[in-house]
């Protein structure tokens, strides 16, 4: 996959957060998801790949565009699956909250699992234990082996979780084990990724979506970290949906090989809202704002932080031209 593309990611991100961040606070979680989705099927024409949309807006009954094995690009350049969330935290940026981002994942063609639209079971740790715990273990083992490795006592381990009645088990178990718990509103894609960053989180378990949890797998791989994870269909529509998508096995334990295979994976984001990680889009003076991106490249593990200032046409956010650094 052609490193070029990189930046042509970015600037397809960018799109999206500036569109989608000008529904924040707003309380429409619908407009800005639309906002984003539209910025993004725009300028993908414009790249140069043989895109598929694999993971998207949903299926083609579904969804207007970005959606599953929807073709993308200018059709002149590498083959290539794409994983896309144009705006992963509608409601996070519909109640003005922190950490939304408009996200793209890529690999070579066949890369990406074609993950159905439903719930699937995560355990998201990043590098002193990536390879060392699994998802069939219960929670104290896990827990506790967790906290051998890393030479820590239980009450310091931390675990995030999405603040979920679906849940309620779950935490009250890592309550009972005097772990400390970072309880999430939104944001599954992030809970993953901070188990990668000096966030003092070690572990991000639960349940959410399964596109969600490739696109962490992406970016997790870029970063040393696993995730692993497991289907949870609900009733014999939804396995054979999985079935459909060439699942065979919808229960089975999915690696991050199963997710994001073991070529090379691209990961490019810009925050919409702000974040400990990404700063959100921040307007300022003369019809510009600033944006804030990272693109990780699996193949190298670099981490390269985009900082653009974009010229638009009006006070409504329109891009007409960006300059980065």
């Amino acid at each position: 996959m052609e490193s070029q593309l990189a930046l042509e990611f970015v600037r397809v991100t960018e799109a999206a957060a500036l569109q989608s961040a000008q529904w924040t606070g707003r309380g429409d979680k619908n407009s800005a998801d639309e906002a984003a989705t539209v910025a993004i099927r725009t300028h993908f024409n414009a790249v140069s790949m043989d895109g598929t949309v694999v993971i998207g807006e949903g299926e083609m009954d579904e969804a207007p565009m970005l959606y599953i094995g929807e073709r993308v690009g200018n059709r002149r350049g590498p083959a290539i699956d794409i994983a896309v969330d144009p705006l992963e935290g509608t409601e996070t940026v519909a109640n003005g909250l922190n950490n939304a981002l408009s996200v793209i994942a890529a690999a070579p063609r066949g890369g990406l699992l074609h993950a159905p639209d439903m719930y699937m079971q995560k355990m998201a740790v990043g590098p002193d234990l990536a390879g060392k715990l699994s998802l069939d273990d219960p929670i104290p083992a896990t827990l506790s082996k967790a906290a051998r490795i890393l030479g820590k006592s239980l009450p310091d381990l931390t675990v995030s979780i999405l603040d979920r009645t679906r849940h309620a088990g779950i935490i009250k178990l890592l309550r009972e084990s005097g772990v400390r718990i970072k309880l999430l509103g939104h944001g599954d894609v992030m809970g993953a990724i901070e188990t990668c960053l000096d966030s003092g989180v070690d572990l991000h378990i639960g349940s959410g979506g399964a596109p969600e949890g490739v696109l962490a797998a992406a970016a997790l791989k870029c970063m040393g970290g696993e995730i692993q994870g497991r289907l949870l269909p609900h009733g014999e529509e939804e396995i054979e949906r999985c079935k459909r998508m060439g699942i065979t096995d919808p229960g089975a334990l999915l690696s991050m090989a199963d997710m994001v295979g073991r070529q090379g994976v691209m990961f490019v984001a810009t925050g919409v809202t702000p974040g400990e990680w990404l700063q959100g889009v921040r307007s300022l003076p003369g019809h510009r704002a600033e944006t804030h991106s990272v693109v990780m490249h699996s193949e190298t593990k670099t981490i390269r932080f985009v900082r653009s200032i974009h010229h638009t046409t009006d006070a409504s956010g329109t891009l007409a031209a960006a300059a980065s650094s």
